[in-house]
């Protein structure tokens, strides 16, 4: 069993970290408020009382919500302080832009980076069946490789440039906003029409569509039940955004990109629509139907 550090106890990092535990791993785990922190320790967990104690064990992983938070908190002060031969796995859904700037920065301090995104909601993860995209030296993902297969049924190695799995998690993620959008807009037809939403979302799942996204997210909007959310309307927007930066670096035109940019827009400008799992973008959708006449 490796002994690890675990940086940002969301609802993923807290599945992760907990994933980790109850494979019987040793874990120090960080966060910005302790509350994640000692219900983490309660279960077994050490305390890391700052960043650079989580990387003393020679082993992090971290699962921070944007480009900012990984930036800030793995600062070139705190990679200074690693020991030597330390890796840190990075999960979280970063920028590519971002992605270059942390790897040079742990470049330069001797510190192994791997971008390791992941697929799935926190079930999935606390179960250990996440998907996993890694990207980094060849011969540090397999060093690793015992922790990524306690996260997850398989990891998918994409290359060696941290980039390549964010780009990767950046595509799968716009396909999934697709997905929403799609789903909106079928599920508001059938119910101005009468048909009872989770009746069309099984027939839907079970002729056409099988994927856990239009079954999990199907029934999320069919139902209204958008909260707790796994995974918020401002996640999204933030998502839509490097979907958005990755095309303008790499000369691509998203055509429908604006029309999605809108409809997350106007859901994070709504308080009862903002604090709630991104699906609920689909309530604008919803509203925006017209009244039979």
């Amino acid at each position: 069993m490796a002994e690890l550090g675990f940086v940002g106890l969301g609802v993923m990092g807290t599945a992760m970290a907990r994933r980790l535990l109850a494979a019987g791993h040793s874990v120090h785990v960080w966060n910005r408020s302790p509350g994640p922190v000692d219900a983490l320790v309660a279960l077994g967990a050490h305390r890391a009382d700052t960043v650079e104690q989580a990387l003393a064990p020679g082993l992090v992983c971290s699962m921070l919500a944007d480009d900012e938070a990984v930036q800030s908190t793995f600062t070139a002060e705190v990679l200074a302080l690693a020991p030597p031969g330390a890796v840190h796995v990075n999960h979280a859904t970063v920028s590519v832009q971002a992605a270059d700037l942390l790897a040079a920065r742990h470049d330069a301090a001797g510190v192994a980076y791997v971008a390791a995104p992941v697929l799935g909601r926190a079930p999935v993860a606390e179960a250990g069946q996440l998907n996993i995209v890694a990207a980094g030296e060849p011969g540090v993902i397999e060093k690793i490789r015992p922790v990524l297969d306690t996260l997850g049924k398989r990891t998918w190695v994409v290359g060696e440039q941290a980039r390549q799995a964010n780009l990767v998690k950046i595509g799968v993620n716009y396909n999934l906003i697709h997905a929403l959008q799609a789903l909106a807009e079928s599920i508001t037809l059938v119910e101005r029409g009468g048909v009872d939403g989770p009746a069309f979302v099984e027939i839907l799942t079970d002729v056409a569509f099988a994927g856990s996204a239009y079954t999990g997210y199907g029934n999320l909007i069919a139902t209204g039940t958008y909260s707790p959310p796994g995974f918020t309307v401002g996640l999204g927007r933030k998502d839509l955004s490097l979907a958005e930066a990755a095309a303008d670096s790499h000369g691509v035109v998203l055509p429908t990109l604006p029309v999605l940019r809108n409809l997350f827009d106007r859901a994070l400008a709504d308080p009862g629509l903002a604090g709630l799992d991104w699906s609920a973008v689909a309530e604008v959708t919803r509203r925006l139907a017209r009244t039979p006449s």
